[in-house]
């Protein structure tokens, strides 16, 4: 009897040790909120680390919120509300032009070209750029990627975004598609999966990729502010590190596989829709083989901005971009 319980007592022992190490390792952890620009399949590398436990390999608990748009993630990164950012990088400069003392820097970049698409109400399979002339387009807001890289096409196929076309700016990010299939406009600008549902639902014919037709383009990238990354390079290089590793899934797996795992980011999508859309963006080159964010990617994106006006002056690659991290990430 004695040996039974003592052989109870150290089962027990040994059961709460085993527990106390799992609540340990899980208290290890650094919580690290970001804060992304949008939730869309277009950020399929990002899902992939989530559900894969890539973060938490890195000792990260994360913590994933939307911001429905870049300004509003930027607020959220000077605030502190967010210690990262996802978000096209044009913000880091405006913020770095407008005098920011601890400015945000970009450490990683995902997508190389444009992840919207132009929707139109009826299939037109002859589509050219020219067919705008005279229509109104549901554009992005004033200033985002998303809008500077449709008029940056517009000017590339001499059509004059101001005076060739009406753009509605007025409707709020991620109300376009049910704004377009309420009737508004002739043309809507659409990211994944809006731009499939909306086929889906029979209610507008995907007619022309902005990734296609504008080249590459640093259209997304992870930022943080300067103080954060010099208090915790650990932790920047670790969320970089899983980033990394979903990158290498994704150019290594088929649309299928990666849409199986990122699924449940996505649960009002069914797992045919989010295959569709994982092979039309595997299809046009959007996601880099790494993270590194070059400077000729940089200077483009500035002669975007200075092309869209919206630029009042050059910002430094040296002081906005490092590349650090994401080279140390490359295995």
């Amino acid at each position: 009897m004695k040996r039974k319980l003592t052989a109870l007592l150290c089962s027990c022992t040994f059961m709460a040790t085993l527990s106390c190490a799992a609540v340990c390792a899980e208290n290890d952890l650094q919580k690290v909120t970001l804060n992304e620009v949008a939730h869309s399949i277009f950020y399929a590398p990002q899902y992939v680390a989530i559900e894969l436990g890539y973060f938490e390999d890195e000792g990260i608990d994360l913590d994933l919120v939307c911001g429905f748009g870049a300004d509003k993630v930027m607020t959220a990164v000077l605030s502190g509300d967010a210690q990262i950012g996802f978000m096209g990088s044009e913000a880091t400069i405006y913020a770095y032009n407008e005098g920011a003392a601890d400015f945000v820097v970009n450490f990683a970049q995902l997508t190389q070209r444009a992840g919207n698409f132009l929707v139109a109400r009826e299939e037109m399979p002859d589509f050219e750029w020219s067919n705008l002339k005279g229509t109104k387009v549901l554009g992005g807001r004033k200033g985002g990627m998303p809008e500077m890289v449709f008029e940056y096409i517009l000017k590339q196929h001499n059509i004059d975004p101001y005076a060739d076309l009406t753009i509605d700016q007025s409707i709020d990010f991620g109300s376009t598609a049910a704004a377009f299939a309420g009737g508004q406009g002739d043309f809507t600008v659409e990211f994944e999966p809006s731009a499939t549902a909306l086929e889906r639902e029979g209610a507008g014919f995907v007619v022309a990729s902005l990734g296609v037709d504008s080249g590459y383009v640093p259209y997304t990238s992870y930022s943080a502010k300067s103080s954060y990354m010099e208090e915790h390079p650990d932790i920047i290089q670790g969320f970089t590190n899983a980033l990394q590793k979903g990158m290498e899934y994704v150019n290594t797996h088929t649309p299928e596989e990666i849409a199986t795992v990122i699924a449940p980011q996505f649960p009002d999508s069914d797992l045919e829709t989010i295959t569709a859309i994982v092979t039309r963006y595997a299809s046009q080159d959007t996601w880099k083989e790494n993270l590194v964010f070059e400077q000729e990617s940089f200077d483009l994106l500035q002669d975007i901005l200075e092309e869209a006006g919206e630029l009042s002056q050059r910002a430094s690659y040296q002081d906005l971009v490092t590349v650090v991290y994401a080279q140390s990430a490359i295995k």
